[in-house]
């Protein structure tokens, strides 16, 4: 099929903006966390960028939402808001208190996002399109008052009502708790189409889900990782077989 002058023209512009989106698919600035736990004795947390990019510096922009999703300053701030990283160079971007602090609740968690953004440098080339890559976690902030004495696990204080479709699944306690999926056994695939929920702190929420006898809840932890405890039922409640243990 032969291609007319003005063809051939639109297909070179799009080629390299099409090949260049293609190399700019992984973020070239990293984040060491998938989530932030700011502890509430102490004035601030770091977190650890790095810019993999062996061969061009890029710009990281760092900024704060609250839990609707609106930009803040306040009562935590990022510094610095906007910073250049060499080539595989790392640095680190700080999340500080201010004074207005003392305004969050002190008896459960509040929560933020914590955005980063890769800014990178001007093409040379004409007709190039760029791409700013944005990385975006739940940063939780713990007052000091219910900072367990030793890290135990978190999920087993949850409590499940099973009903037709699924399960209320209630949170009697001061921290967010997301749900993974819900499944029959401890090595059960997580069905497709389960969305994770997470549940505010002293709160519940329903969620669809096939009720088991015995279900397993996975769940996520301070550190990322994906814990499944089962929950057995007795007279119309679950709870984890594990509620005791610390």
């Amino acid at each position: 099929m032969k291609m007319s002058v003005l063809q051939k023209g639109i297909l070179g512009m799009l080629l390299p903006a099409t090949l260049l989106c293609g190399e700019s698919a992984m973020a070239a600035i990293s984040l060491d966390r998938t989530r932030v736990v700011f502890p509430g004795n102490e004035k601030s947390v770091s977190l650890s960028i790095a810019n993999v990019s062996s061969q061009k510096p890029y710009l990281a922009q760092a900024w704060l939402e609250d839990a609707k999703g609106n930009k803040v300053n306040s009562p935590l701030v990022v510094t610095p808001p906007l910073q250049r990283l060499e080539p595989l160079k790392k640095s680190v971007v700080r999340v500080s208190v201010t004074d207005a602090i003392s305004g969050l609740p002190t008896d459960r968690e509040s929560l933020f996002y914590f955005s980063l953004r890769e800014i990178p440098p001007r093409s040379e080339q004409p007709n190039v399109m760029q791409l700013a890559l944005q990385s975006k976690i739940k940063l939780f902030y713990r007052p000091a008052g219910i900072i367990p004495e030793k890290y135990s696990r978190l999920d087993n204080l949850l409590v499940l009502h099973p009903a037709a479709n699924g399960y209320k699944v209630e949170n009697p306690s001061p921290y967010y708790m997301t749900i993974l999926g819900i499944t029959g056994s401890p090595k059960s695939s997580i069905p497709k189409g389960f969305k994770a929920v997470m549940i505010e702190p002293k709160s519940s929420k329903f969620i669809q889900s096939e009720v088991y006898p015995e279900p397993y809840l996975t769940t996520i932890d301070d550190f990322g990782g994906k814990p499944v405890l089962g929950f057995p039922c007795r007279n119309g409640v679950c709870r984890a077989a594990l509620h005791d243990e610390q």
